[in-house]
């Protein structure tokens, strides 16, 4: 991809040495550095979409975790508050237009950043399906993202693109743009019967509910991101977890070479960014098309 110029944030941050990530040196400096370098191709999924945010004031170390959905007191002004439609007298949401806001984000200790699956352009229609692969202690990755391309193959086969990236954490999110025409209620069940269907199909690898008893041996196919107010971390988000992982989208051939969820992290992303001849997920909302 041809290098661009990093954006700049009027949003001056203090104490821009703390560390968040203390073994691997990540302070709150870096986590900047870090969002302006993968900006651009972050942007699309996290401007204008309502937010919540893991918050942890001393790092990953610290034993205040705040996962927030709302303001805080002292919260900078790019980070706007916003009514939710269906609940105006309720509290306010949160979202970001810019990278000023990003840099607020980082500002204030968000260390994973997980949007709604729409904007606030079109608050009841979804913009993306978003299915969470999420393995057992004792499944093989390659089982993973064998599990990944069967997703694919039944998102394609009702006429929907699919993208993959991993997740930062154990498995890998399948996701399909949508053009945002279905309802909320819609776009939730057509996730539950894929993940019912594949549940039915294969039963020995795959679960379809979140049945900790029987998750030995199998992957959970988590629909549940489709609700209205559910959301899942951001493609290039970090993830507060050791080793500073993100949330990396990735062309469907990079899961042959894959060896694991958590290859992509802070110090490596930008430099595969830099290197690699095109964005995978660059064509992103380009092939939506709605729900059939």
């Amino acid at each position: 991809m041809s290098p661009a110029n990093p954006p700049t944030s009027d949003v001056s941050l203090t104490h821009p040495d703390r560390l968040y990530w203390p073994d691997e040196g990540v302070t709150k400096q870096k986590l900047a550095d870090y969002y302006a370098a993968v900006w651009r191709f972050m942007a699309p999924y996290l401007v204008n979409r309502p937010l919540a945010l893991l918050r942890l004031p001393d790092g990953i170390k610290s034993h205040q975790r705040f996962f927030q959905k709302h303001g805080w007191k002292g919260m900078n002004s790019h980070v706007e508050e916003i009514a939710d439609p269906q609940d105006t007298d309720g509290e306010k949401l949160l979202r970001i237009s810019d990278f000023d806001g990003l840099v607020a984000l980082v500002q204030s200790a968000a260390l994973e950043i997980h949007p709604w699956g729409t904007t606030t352009d079109h608050w009841e229609r979804p913009d993306m399906i978003i299915m969470d692969l999420d393995p057992g202690e004792d499944v093989a990755w390659s089982t993973v993202t064998s599990a990944a391309l069967d997703v694919k193959a039944r998102l394609e086969a009702r006429g929907l693109a699919a993208f993959v990236k991993t997740s930062g954490g154990k498995g890998l999110h399948v996701v399909a743009p949508l053009a945002p025409k279905a309802g909320w209620a819609e776009v939730k069940d057509f996730a539950h019967a894929l993940a019912e269907s594949m549940s039915a199909d294969a039963p020995e690898k795959y679960l379809a509910t979140a049945t900790k008893t029987k998750r030995g041996g199998h992957i959970y196919i988590d629909y549940l991101r489709n609700g209205r107010g559910s959301t899942a971390v951001a493609p290039y988000s970090t993830r507060a977890r050791p080793g500073a992982p993100v949330s990396m989208p990735l062309d469907w051939s990079d899961l042959k070479e894959l060896n694991g969820p958590a290859a992509f992290t802070l110090a490596n992303v930008p430099q595969r960014l830099e290197t690699r001849p095109r964005d995978p997920w660059g064509d992103f909302f380009d092939v939506a098309v709605p729900l059939q």
